[in-house]
């Protein structure tokens, strides 16, 4: 992957991550405790993705 393309994976992957942090707090917010889990799982995949493509 050349540097442009994986600047381009870093960018929408952190966008996405920070989406995911505003759902999670959302969801503790609403006290629903199993939807904050699942978006916590999905928020460490994302994290992880973050860490291989840099």
């Amino acid at each position: 992957m050349n540097a442009q393309a994986q600047q381009a994976q870093v960018e929408v992957l952190n966008r996405l991550y920070t989406m995911k942090l505003e759902q999670i707090e959302q969801a503790n917010q609403q006290g629903n405790n199993l939807r904050s889990m699942v978006l916590e799982a999905e928020a460490e995949a994302i994290s992880n993705a973050l860490k291989l493509a840099k």
